[in-house]
């Protein structure tokens, strides 16, 4: 990434996606006014993919209860996208939207276009209800991501939105101390 997209809002995209049997469409302003985590993996009918889009299947329930929309996204259609469904029950029991993006133009509008294979990197954002990006995590193609771990970054970034003045340490889980910085603060931790 040129620069960081923290802190800075989605830009603007229209798509279609697949969603609990049907076609829908899907913008920008979807993301606005709830939480949302926008899931980029390389391609449909792959290897970590599956396990990937099947863990955050089985996460989904916890992450609505928390206000959380997930969308995925694959720069294959959206057709394709429901062929996996049918095919697959690792796939077949996501809730969320498979977005597709055929054009790469959301793909490219997060900066994780690898443009040589026309495909995205593995790219999580989790964007708060103002559409502004607060947690950016790319991992290298054989690298798949852990949901529980995002669940509980959600949380701590849900957390701090909530509570400002306060911040959330390493390893942090809900209920758990949080900081105040100060100056009180500096050096004794």
């Amino acid at each position: 990434m040129s620069r960081s997209l923290i802190n800075t809002e989605v830009k603007p995209f229209t798509a279609t996606a697949y969603h609990n049997g049907d076609f829908v469409s899907v913008s920008e302003a979807d993301l606005k006014g709830k939480w949302s985590v926008v899931f980029f993996y390389p391609a449909d009918f792959t290897f970590v993919c599956p396990t990937e889009l099947g863990d955050l299947a089985d996460n989904y329930a916890e992450l609505q209860q928390r206000g959380v929309e997930v969308y995925s996204v694959s720069t294959d259609t959206h057709f394709t996208h429901k062929a996996w469904h049918d095919s697959s029950d690792t796939i077949g029991k996501i809730q969320y939207p498979m977005i597709g993006d055929p054009t790469g133009q959301i793909t490219r509008n997060f900066e994780v276009m690898i443009e040589e294979d026309g495909l995205a990197e593995r790219g999580t954002f989790v964007i708060d209800p103002e559409g502004k990006i607060q947690i950016v995590e790319i991992n290298a193609g054989g690298i798949g991501r852990d949901a529980g771990e995002l669940l509980r970054k959600i949380k701590a970034a849900q957390y701090v939105a909530a509570n400002p003045g306060e911040v959330c340490p390493a390893k942090w889980k809900e209920g758990e101390e949080t900081l105040a910085p100060s100056l009180d603060l500096v050096g004794k931790i």
